[in-house]
């Protein structure tokens, strides 16, 4: 079926159930950012790829609503399917909860999969559509009935992610937990979101592409830590491990009957962005649940020691395979047919020689000039350019190693640029600089750090529709919160331990696309009478395109941070290199 017969035959089913709106999102049963290919129903029904995206289908209207990193692809991916692209957080567009409120009549009835819908959605739009007597129907999973070939759900085996990498034991990391729930004067914890469970357990898997991480469920309490998972999923080996530090077992699908038994006394924390609205249903009503950002979300995001020690190390390495492939690239560009594809290609190739890489922590973004424009790009077969001696080449790329998860953004000069192009990646070095060399007051949070990255883009009347940056999981999710730097309301102090990427950028539809993105680790730098400031310490290295620098833009603190940087990045990444990629860097790094 194409994308207009897909939504014809959800409407049949929507009729025989009485549903006057269907919402797909994008999320699997654990709310998930990035899901397996049998939750990939919003990409079935709409054709749009994109990580994030919800579509809602009516009895005569359809629409999408992504974020500003779509908006360009979304354009693209939805032509001629009959569905509306609502870009989200831009003037005079409604949510989707809103649209639907203003198109149905009252006593209407809105559906989705209450698997695939976190508990805090479910209740807001309860609390809207009460107004008007529209229902809820939260039993009906439309789209398998559609669905004719829908992949099963992934039975990859788990494995052990080791104390050496991870720096604390299962046993330690439960322990906190129960000390966190001892506080909160909690009975039980209920986990929903995957990395969070992968994290606690030190397990990691390979149901979800590019996040190394298992379908499961976990329920903590005081005397038993259960982990629900299908059992096919656990090697005789593993099942020990985990038995011999007091962990139980269960089959995945008996979470539910789990829940329905808890006494009317237990007092449940759960977090409502990442419990889906059918678990929240299966707790007793009589038992008073706790809403609450996860245990287990918070811990995590403030990297350990050992997690700390082999970040440095892995982004080392990271940062020299980067090298090895820029400098093959320059070698190469002329002399060979290279694409978006080839260079995807060959910088896995070389980090696959790599004894501690386990693939890549996300899809690796080659774009060339316009392509770079949409943030998000994956290039295939039909729509990969060839490079040319001219203009920018983006290159985001992320690998999942044993120890640690990296994502570094660099735009390279592959020849002439234009003025625009070089006052665009001008500015966006500028940025991208502010951001990293702040001292901040503790207490601070990501949002109010954003805006030091906008404003030498503001200055030129440039914004980009995306946040700053974002955390980054230990061998884990490329994207992890609670904490991020974006302009949306965030409460989350930036905590010492804490990784956030800082990747500012100018994305011009049918020009150009440019992003400089590093890893920044949170440190303590001094205390005075006013208090105790924070500081970044960059932890990713590789050289930043000189080429694209117009110098006079840049003040002299600005210029002495470039040069510091770069000094930094030939002392680490050179000791790696054979002769030919050390002179190559070394006139990379020069100062300016």
């Amino acid at each position: 079926m194409n994308i207009k017969e897909k939504i014809n035959s959800l409407r049949q089913w929507m009729c025989s159930k009485n549903i006057d709106a269907y919402i797909i999102p994008s999320f699997d049963a654990h709310q998930s950012e990035y899901v397996a290919e049998h939750w990939k129903s919003r990409t079935f029904i709409s054709g749009f790829t994109g990580s994030a995206g919800t579509v809602v289908v009516t009895k005569d209207k359809a629409g999408l609503w992504t974020d500003g990193r779509y908006f360009i692809q979304a354009e693209k991916q939805l032509e001629g399917s009959g569905i509306k692209l609502f870009k989200m957080m831009q003037p005079n567009v409604p949510t989707y909860v809103d649209w639907i409120y203003a198109l149905l009549n009252p006593g209407g009835t809105v559906g989705f999969d209450g698997k695939v819908f976190p508990t805090s959605t479910v209740k807001s739009m309860e609390k809207k559509y009460a107004r008007k007597n529209i229902r809820i129907n939260a039993e009906y999973d439309l789209i398998d009935f559609i669905w004719d070939d829908r992949p099963a759900s992934p039975l990859d085996t788990i494995f052990t992610h080791p104390i050496k990498y991870a720096g604390k034991s299962r046993t330690e990391k439960i322990d906190q937990v129960r000390a966190h729930m001892q506080k909160k004067d909690v009975t039980h914890y209920l986990l929903g979101s995957l990395d969070d469970i992968a994290w606690l357990f030190n397990i990691r898997g390979n149901d979800i592409h590019c996040s190394p991480v298992a379908i499961s469920y976990a329920l903590i309490s005081q005397n038993e830590a259960n982990l629900f998972i299908d059992h096919r999923k656990v090697p005789k080996d593993i099942r020990q491990e985990l038995e011999d530090a007091d962990i139980i077992i269960k089959e995945y699908n008996e979470i539910e009957n789990c829940l329905k038994n808890l006494k009317n006394t237990d007092r449940v924390l759960l977090d409502p962005d990442k419990i889906n609205i059918w678990l929240y249903h299966a707790i007793p009503n009589a038992c008073e649940k706790i809403e609450q950002l996860n245990i287990t979300t918070s811990l995590k995001a403030v990297k350990n020691p050992i997690e700390i020690e082999n970040i440095k190390n892995c982004h080392i390495r990271d940062g020299v395979y980067m090298v090895k492939l820029l400098h093959w690239l320059d070698q190469n560009l002329g002399k060979e047919k290279i694409t978006e594809i080839t260079v995807d290609e060959k910088l896995t190739a070389i980090k696959a020689q790599d004894d501690q890489f386990v693939g890549l922590s996300f899809d690796t973004i080659a774009g060339y000039k316009d392509h770079a424009a949409m943030m998000h790009y994956k290039a295939t077969p039909e729509i990969t350019y060839e490079l040319e001696k001219e203009g920018f080449l983006l290159l985001d790329a992320g690998s999942q190693y044993f120890d640690g998860t990296t994502d570094i953004t660099r735009t390279i000069a592959l020849g002439t640029l234009s003025e625009e192009e070089k006052i665009d990646f001008t500015l966006v070095l500028k940025g991208h600089i502010a951001l990293t060399i702040s001292n901040f007051l503790y207490g601070s949070t990501g949002e109010r750090m954003d805006i030091l990255a906008r404003m030498p883009l503001w200055e030129h009347g440039i914004d980009y529709k995306c946040g700053t940056g974002h955390g980054v999981g230990f061998f884990l999710n490329v994207h992890e919160g609670p904490h991020s730097i974006s302009p949306r309301v965030n409460t989350t102090i930036l905590e010492k331990g804490m990784i956030v990427t800082n990747e500012p950028g100018v994305y011009k539809q049918g020009k150009h696309g440019i992003r400089t993105e590093n890893i920044l680790l949170i440190t303590e730098d001094s205390k005075t009478d006013s208090g105790q400031f924070m500081k970044f310490e960059t932890i990713s290295f590789c050289p930043i395109d000189l080429e694209g620098i117009i110098p006079e833009m840049l003040i002299e603190k600005e210029r002495d941070w470039l040069n510091t940087y770069h000094k930094n990045v030939y002392e680490k990444l050179s000791p790696y290199l054979n002769e030919e990629e050390k002179a190559w860097l070394k006139q990379e790094t020069r100062a300016i």
